[in-house]
């Protein structure tokens, strides 16, 4: 039986988990079509943001977090929007630990977060590749505000014409 899921601060130590994670969650949303863009995103992505946490989070106001079993099971940074909100990022689960309540677990505890600093919006963002993650979020009570066609790549998004969808929820 696994122990219990505990949420704690990114540490320069989870470093090479946390890029692996990254690296094999995209590599296995990545359809067929797209693989190499997927690269490019992970390239890119790598280098703009998940090889420099503590750096990319801390100038954004924002902060990285861990979901721990007896290895990183999950990630989610979050990063400051204006003066009231904040915006989900990267939350990821590792294959092998889903459908055991752990993204349902980093969300709330990224809501708690927000409320913690006093930013009462939730904004996130993700995409048609992602239908668990869709269904979470709308299961938790987020209002889809916008959706759109991705075509410029960013280390916020692939680009390639996928559709994405934002987010919001007042907490």
């Amino acid at each position: 039986m696994a122990s219990e899921i505990q949420i704690r601060a990114f540490l320069p130590a989870d470093a090479a988990a946390v890029r692996e994670l990254f690296v094999r969650v995209n590599r296995l949303l990545a359809p067929a079509h797209l693989a190499e863009a997927f690269e490019g995103y992970i390239t890119r992505s790598l280098a703009e943001e998940i090889d420099r946490l503590a750096d990319y989070y801390a100038v954004r106001n924002g902060g990285f977090w861990v979901a721990v079993d007896d290895d990183i099971v999950g990630m989610f940074g979050l990063e400051a929007v204006g003066e009231s909100a904040m915006e989900l990022r990267r939350m990821y689960v590792a294959p092998g630990a889903r459908r055991r309540g752990i993204a349902r677990k980093m969300l709330a505890f990224a809501e708690e977060e927000c409320r913690r600093r006093n930013r009462l919006e939730l904004q996130l963002s993700t995409s048609e590749l992602q239908q668990d993650a869709l269904e979470l979020y709308r299961r938790a009570g987020y209002e889809n505000e916008r959706e759109e066609i991705a075509d410029a790549a960013s280390n916020k998004t692939l680009g390639g014409g996928i559709r994405r969808y934002h987010f919001t929820k007042r907490l």
